[in-house]
């Protein structure tokens, strides 16, 4: 088992590394150029130069890349070349609002698509399971834009039950912080929860096809504790991995759910930077993101020793 701990947790260096590069050279090969961008549409050529030797653009690309990768291990993302503060900083004050939300959206997924997914696969073939199935298709076929659009405009403006955009931190107001989640998360949920039904139907299907399931039906075992005993806990393995999975398109649909909900969340922050053709903060926030979807993925690869009997032996 600690072998293959050790071999999962060296695997994140090379990962990282390559993301680096990557991230480094979305500046570099891209044909804006920062130092131009920065000075202004009025810069001379003298100006540009100017600010290209101060942020050090003028010196061998393998020299920027090892100097920059000196300022992340200390810590240092960069500054912001319009808003002219920390990258680090920027990110740090959005980090609240986005991980609010990819965590309530995640429990309201888990929550709800799990008993789904189990009663479809129990009851497979039936209306019941053809129902459930039709609306996670339907579900998972609609933008996210799309459902948080139609929630504003039930739920928020028509009924007036919910605030329609804005977030308000957990230390601010505990019950403004949930109602401005509300929404966002039933929009971003709705899609991983179809996700997660339809595989957790696919995967206890399979398993209540096993001899195991049929000879504990046999000794009388009722079908609640076949399904959530011998069932759900084989069937964890595959569910856990398409958790991981869907919190990659949680990190996508973060993005248009803040976005919709005005929510000032890293999302935003890139959207932001996109248009403004903010490489560092671009790169910060690439790097950020990646960093954790790498440690997500770890720790499912690592939750796999205590799930998977032929890892932890």
């Amino acid at each position: 088992m600690w072998a293959y701990v050790i071999r999962r947790i060296l695997a994140v260096v090379p990962v990282m590394a390559t993301v680096a590069v990557v991230v480094f050279l979305i500046l570099h090969l891209n044909p804006d150029d920062p130092a131009a961008i920065i000075a202004g549409d009025n810069a001379t050529a003298t100006d540009i130069e100017n600010i290209r030797r101060q942020l050090g653009l003028d010196r061998p690309v393998y020299i920027q890349f090892f100097e920059w990768v000196g300022r992340l291990i200390g810590g240092d993302l960069g500054s912001s070349i319009f808003l002219d503060r920390p990258v680090l900083h920027l990110i740090l004050e959005r980090v609240e609002p986005t991980l609010a939300l990819a965590i309530s959206t995640t429990v309201f997924s888990v929550v709800l698509a799990l008993p789904l997914g189990v009663v479809a696969a129990w009851k497979a073939g039936t209306w019941i399971d053809q129902t459930i199935m039709a609306v996670a298709v339907l579900a998972f076929s609609f933008p996210v834009f799309l459902i948080g659009y139609g929630l504003v405009q039930g739920l928020a403006l028509e009924m007036e039950l919910l605030p329609v955009q804005g977030f308000v931190s957990i230390g601010e107001d505990p019950g403004a912080f949930l109602a401005h989640l509300v929404l966002p998360t039933i929009a971003l949920g709705l899609v991983y929860t179809a996700l997660l039904a339809r595989m957790t139907r696919s995967t206890v299907l399979e398993i209540l096809n096993e001899d195991y399931i049929r000879t504990a039906r046999a000794k009388g075992l009722a079908n609640g504790r076949v399904l959530i005993i011998h069932a759900l806990k084989n069937a964890a393995v595959p569910i856990v991995t398409t958790i991981g999975v869907g919190i990659a398109l949680l990190i996508g649909g973060v993005v248009v759910t803040e976005s919709v909900f005005a929510i000032p969340g890293i999302g935003r922050l890139t959207i932001d930077a996109v248009l403004h053709r903010d490489y560092p903060v671009i790169q910060g926030v690439i790097l950020t993101v990646s960093g954790f979807y790498v440690l997500i993925n770890l720790a499912i690869d690592l939750a796999y020793t205590v799930l998977d009997p032929r890892i932890r032996y």
